[in-house]
């Protein structure tokens, strides 16, 4: 049911462009994105990652605090929309269920979303296109000092994630929603911290993507004019193209969660899983198949493969499974 149902003034407030989040797509694209995606150079994007990230800080430290803010059990919510996107059912909840169950939290949870846990979190720690770039930028640049870039990354990024995660799931337990910043404003009507927030994730994810977007564009350069020089009117042409794209897949496509899962347990996998380990089986002559870095990298190349091919075909029943369970309502 629409609470603008019967309020004529709010339902023209609704219908007008500006509260359309597609447009807000188009502009942030066209007036942010854009601009930082066609500088040449990877460097120059240096100080908008560094804003980015403090953005995720200050997103975890949020996070943290609100954690010791709201109560548990969660304040009683009667809205039935509100209490569907908490994830609040019967099929995973029973009627009885005592307050200090539901504040209890659980280490292993395993459900029809659990499919898309492993993918997610793939996709998350794909680094390797935006690798050689950045080696490109470093002053004085050697094995080592990348080793020591790439190390310093992921432990940050990792102990970010983990702290998030943990912290965002012992705040709701069983009622976390699919998107955590959704599930803080089911339980505030309005809270301005949480407005800044999201906005400081917003700015977070649009910085991002000039940087994601520097070696997708550098490796289409390649592939289509390998011998030709630099070329504005090229460099143009395909961001713009790949921007069009993003665009299409943000404003179509219902829900990232099926986009992150579906490129988590394909492209994700490979890359992180079964071309290193494949790489470096066939390419690496010195070491035997018995030595102990060969058998390591056949061990990971198969939990590749056992990966991609398990996650994807759960996430295609899930798929199948939920377009039936539709058509039946």
């Amino acid at each position: 049911k629409s609470p603008f149902r019967k309020c004529s003034w709010c339902r023209t407030e609704m219908d007008q462009w500006y509260v359309n989040g597609d447009y807000l797509v188009l502009l942030v694209s066209v007036g942010i994105i854009l601009p930082l995606s066609l500088l040449k150079n990877l460097g120059y994007l240096g100080y908008t990652s560094g804003l980015s990230l403090l953005c995720m800080v200050f997103f975890l430290i949020v996070v943290i605090i609100k954690k010791f803010q709201i109560p548990c059990p969660l304040p009683d919510i009667h809205d039935d929309n509100l209490t569907h996107s908490l994830n609040i059912s019967h099929s995973s909840h029973s009627d009885n269920t005592s307050d200090e169950d539901t504040c209890k939290p659980k280490y292993f949870i395993v459900n029809s979303q659990t499919v898309y846990a492993v993918p997610i979190i793939t996709f998350a720690f794909v680094c390797h296109p935006a690798i050689l770039p950045m080696y490109d930028e470093l002053k004085d640049r050697s094995r080592k000092k990348m080793q020591n870039v790439a190390n310093v990354s992921f432990l940050a990024m990792f102990i970010m994630y983990l702290l998030a995660a943990l912290f965002g799931y012992l705040t709701f337990n069983q009622h976390v929603g699919d998107e955590l910043l959704h599930t803080y404003t089911k339980v505030y009507k309005f809270d301005v911290l949480l407005l800044i927030v999201r906005l400081a994730v917003l700015t977070a994810v649009t910085l991002t993507v000039p940087v994601v977007l520097f070696p997708i564009r550098t490796t289409v350069n390649h592939l289509l004019c390998p011998s030709k020089e630099f070329s504005w009117v090229r460099h143009t042409a395909i961001t713009v193209f790949l921007l069009a794209g993003t665009n299409a897949l943000v404003i179509f496509v219902p829900t990232i969660r099926d986009i992150f899962g579906f490129i988590g347990a394909s492209a994700a996998a490979m890359l992180i899983f079964i071309l290193p380990s494949a790489f470096y089986i066939r390419l690496v002559k010195k070491e035997s198949m018995k030595s102990r870095q060969k058998i390591g990298a056949l061990v990971f190349l198969v939990l590749g493969i056992v990966v991609m091919l398990g996650s994807m075909t759960l996430i295609i029943l899930d798929w199948i499974k939920n377009a039936t369970s539709d058509s039946g309502h």
